[in-house]
């Protein structure tokens, strides 16, 4: 310890104020524990918040309404050419995210949960030291540790060239300006959300992508939607094609392809690097510690309740593996916090949802006809089109439809799927349901109201019933034959 270094002693200090990280806090406290929240950002809220789900969501609502006027002719509402002041619309962006981080703040000091900024850095499995520019440095003593550090996007060292024409998923959402040409590398989530946003916005985009189809592991009948309304809004979607080099002429990014079908090289004003995120595992200090990476030295290893090798210590969100979703690490947070309490509580959920906010949107829960076949698991599912929809008609929007996966003998619901418009805020039921072990008529009986997209879900499931009873009775009359 350095001489004149504060010195804290508390019973649980938490690495990170994202969604996992104030989650944990607030159920803490909550449990009678004193604890401290350290994070590196002057507001809590973590990248979620302020570089990640909230300002992204945002900027989409802004691209869902230009889209939506863009086609209100089609019945009769005309409107004119939106007039788009970027200035106005970054404003409205963080002011989203500064209220809810005033809501943070405020839970917090309801609960009396101390919020610390700085950098947290451990000194052994008891003792963390936290800096901050211009303060002191504070040695935290603590009984118990949550590991809340969240995650970066990818930077490829041969797309880090120093270009402030280069963007992540951060610069991306900082909006500085509308390019007239951007491309997108990866065609994941988020760099279809961007790309999304904008497209809308005026730029002219185009996504590249190394494998044969948009959002790789989602299931190929729920993407094709997506990927037929994304063709006609971005310029170029390339798939099976590999960005070999980028490079800042002074006027433009030069991209170099490698690919079937696609020009060797083209110029754009800006480029967003979108292949994913990296847990924030490194340059904490866990090597002062007994807390074990995986096999591929990036995700902690944890257990049911998220207790790492290190018994003291908990790591809970993107830190502990995929899937890095913001619901997740809340749910995690959770668990850890009571846990520490004594509570004999676990990290067990059957589904964790995942929703892709493009235009329309992605949403599934559960097991995926992908992820059966990789297993060789044999499932049996259900379609409803939304164009059979009365809600959907009502919304001008019926291209969706909605999936049940269910067991083939048991009829146990085991994932449902949905592409859509607002196709997000359906999946909860899916959740739901597989979370209570609930089969196909279970979903068949239960009363959706009318006119809604949610008896997609209804439908479907009674579409599997009727196709199974018309099989029953077709062998049931072959037998009779016989």
């Amino acid at each position: 310890m350095v001489v004149g270094e504060m010195v804290q002693d508390v019973d649980l200090v938490i690495l990170g104020a994202g969604p996992g990280g104030y989650t944990a806090a607030l159920r803490a406290a909550g449990l009678g524990i004193k604890c401290t929240l350290v994070d590196g950002r002057p507001k809590p809220g973590g990248v979620c918040l302020h570089v990640g789900c909230i300002p992204s969501k945002a900027l989409l609502h802004a691209a869902e309404i230009i889209n939506e006027t863009s086609h209100a002719s089609s019945f009769g509402l005309h409107f004119a050419k939106p007039q788009i002041n970027i200035d106005e619309l970054r404003n409205w962006k963080l002011g989203v995210s500064d209220k809810l981080a005033q809501g943070i703040v405020a839970k917090c000091k309801s609960a009396g949960v101390e919020i610390m900024h700085g950098n947290a850095r451990f000194k052994d499995s008891r003792n963390v030291r936290v800096e901050s520019d211009g303060e002191s440095a504070v040695s935290i003593k603590f009984k118990h540790c949550i590991i809340a550090t969240g995650s970066r996007p990818i930077m490829p060292e041969m797309f880090d060239i120093k270009s402030e024409r280069v963007m992540d998923s951060t610069g991306a959402l900082d909006l500085k300006d509308i390019p007239k040409k951007l491309l997108v590398i990866g065609g994941g989530y988020i760099g279809l959300e961007m790309a999304t946003v904008y497209a809308s916005l005026g730029s002219e985009v185009t996504v590249v992508e190394m494998t044969d189809g948009l959002l790789p592991g989602v299931d190929r009948d729920l993407v094709r939607p997506l990927q037929t309304h994304m063709q006609t809004i971005l310029k170029n979607i390339w798939l099976n094609t590999k960005v070999a080099k980028i490079e800042d002429t002074g006027k433009a990014i030069k991209a170099t392809f490698e690919g079937k079908d696609v020009p060797a090289d083209a110029a754009f004003d800006r480029v967003l690097i979108s292949i994913g995120r990296r847990p924030n595992t490194d340059n904490i200090g866990l090597e002062n510690t007994q807390v074990k990476l995986d096999d591929r030295g990036r995700f902690v290893v944890i257990d049911d309740q998220c207790r790492t090798t290190d018994k003291r210590i908990f790591c809970i969100g993107d830190t502990a593996g995929d899937p890095m979703l913001a619901h997740k690490a809340m749910r995690q947070g959770i668990v850890a916090a009571e846990a520490i309490a004594g509570k004999k509580s676990a990290f067990d959920n059957r589904a964790i949802p995942a929703i892709v906010f493009t235009q329309p949107e992605i949403a599934w829960a559960g097991l995926t006809e992908t992820q059966a076949k990789a297993e060789g698991r044999a499932v049996a599912s259900s379609k409803y089109p939304w164009s059979a929809n009365g809600r959907a008609h009502t919304l001008a929007d019926t291209n969706g439809t909605t999936k049940v996966i269910y067991d083939p003998d048991t009829l146990q619901v085991l994932g449902i799927g949905m592409v859509g418009t607002r196709c997000g805020e359906l999946i909860t039921e899916a959740v739901l349901a597989i979370e209570m072990g609930a089969v196909l008529e279970d979903l068949a009986v239960t009363n959706h109201p009318h006119p809604t997209l949610s008896e997609t879900v209804n439908e479907a499931a009674l579409t599997a019933l009727a196709r199974i009873e018309r099989k029953q009775r077709e062998e049931e009359k072959q037998k009779a034959q016989v």
